[in-house]
């Protein structure tokens, strides 16, 4: 696996949170665990859906990565952000293809609250997005 190609896409994408360029950075297989949606996400299209929610929602200007683990297959990234004077401190666990696509994503999520205002303000944007 190459998780070192794949993890600078990420922080790239998370950085800008430039999502043109998420069709070709995403396994057409790839599945997300939602720490607020007990049925994995799966496929390009609707990762790519929950990917753009986040990166307006939770990757906002509070955003950033405090910890990093990484080894060939894996990589474990933990995070700190504010959404709506609310601290949201998760974790990303993400897996890439060989090719370093996105292969499967899991996010945790605490304390309860911030869960919460992540269910909430996720949902108002995907609900947009169905339009």
């Amino acid at each position: 696996m190459s998780t070192s190609k794949g993890l600078i896409k990420w922080h790239e994408f998370v950085k800008t949170r430039n999502t043109s360029n998420l069709d070709e950075f995403i396994d057409d297989n790839a599945v997300l665990y939602s720490p607020v949606v007990w049925t994995p996400v799966e496929g390009k299209f609707m990762v790519t859906m929950y990917l753009m929610a986040a990166a307006k929602i939770i990757a906002n200007d509070h955003f950033k990565y405090v910890r990093e683990v990484v080894d060939k297959e894996n990589a474990i990234l933990e995070f700190a952000t504010e959404i709506d004077g609310i601290t949201v401190e998760g974790v990303d666990m993400v897996t890439f293809t060989d090719e370093g696509k996105l292969k499967e994503i899991k996010v945790m999520i605490r304390p309860l609250k911030a869960v919460n205002i992540v269910h909430q303000k996720m949902g108002e944007y995907l609900e947009k997005m169905k339009g």
